[in-house]
């Protein structure tokens, strides 16, 4: 299972580089406060309250859903993306 941090660093970096992609447009538009605040946490800029967090953590549960693969302990949004393509 991908741990707190790294989830952080992942959901805020798709955030920042696919925000205006249509490949994950439904997804950023659905899960517009999990995403920025990640981005936002991931930057230092914010520190999430235990709701916040909570909001992270389902975020990223949706992201692996989205992506259609298991939830096996990633450090970097490559390692998901390329997970994603492996089971194309």
């Amino acid at each position: 299972m991908t741990n707190f941090s790294s989830q952080v660093n992942i959901l805020g970096q798709l955030y920042f580089e696919y925000r205006d992609e249509k490949t994950f447009k439904s997804f950023i538009e659905f899960n517009d406060l999990g995403l920025p605040l990640a981005y936002l946490t991931a930057e230092g800029l914010a520190i999430p309250s235990e709701d916040g967090k909570r909001f992270i953590m389902e975020t990223f549960e949706l992201f692996m859903q989205t992506v259609g693969i298991p939830d096996t302990g990633f450090e970097t949004l490559d390692d998901v993306l390329d997970a994603g393509q492996e089971l194309e």
